[in-house]
């Protein structure tokens, strides 16, 4: 396969292949494994370039906020308004709202004096299981807390959405928060 010049991953502006291509392959390597690719140990340069490329600009999609959608995605996250931004307000009270967002979901937590937590007893190994948020005064027993970044890593590595409730109907607050996998109907 001749190299061509520029970026050849079709609709990924900010990868820079020809960059990638001039990355020993141990070094791309440690970039497949930074992005959580399978099978990097396998694969030849060129394999691992589209892989590092492709996995980049997921890694860069999930920060835009925009939710995710795969063959199970709900009508929950067809009908609710998309919020990818934290300067973004819901259309109207009540108003069902969805974001892959980090900084959207951390202020939203933060707001209700929320900590990112799992289940005790869900972990996988060394994997976080169940997602939760501890919020003050709900009796959050069965709660461990986890850092922001293991929370994240988590949620993105599962291909998560965050749908959620600013506020009630009536205008006062809401803790209403789902996380959902676009990929599977058990969510």
């Amino acid at each position: 396969m001749a190299e061509q010049p520029g970026n050849q991953t079709p609709n990924t502006p900010d990868v820079s292949e020809t960059e990638l291509r001039g990355l020993k392959v141990d070094e791309l390597r440690d970039k497949a494994r930074e992005l959580d690719v399978s099978g990097a140990s396998d694969m030849h340069k060129e394999e691992l370039v589209h892989a590092v490329a492709n996995a980049a600009q997921q890694a860069a999609d999930r920060q835009g906020g925009g939710a995710r959608t795969g063959p199970a995605t709900s009508s929950s996250v067809k009908y609710s308004q998309e919020v990818t931004s934290t300067a973004e307000d819901p259309e109207r009270p009540g108003r069902s709202l969805v974001t892959t967002s980090h900084e959207v979901i951390r202020q939203w937590a933060e707001r209700r004096e929320a900590v990112p937590a799992t289940v005790e007893g869900t972990e996988h190994g060394d994997h976080l299981g169940v997602l939760r948020f501890d919020f003050p005064g709900y009796g959050g027993d069965t709660l461990r807390h986890v850092d922001w970044d293991e929370w994240f890593a988590t949620f993105d590595k599962r291909r998560l959405n965050f749908i959620y409730q600013e506020e009630r109907s009536d205008g006062s607050p809401s803790n209403f928060f789902r996380l959902e996998n676009p990929d599977r109907e058990d969510g």
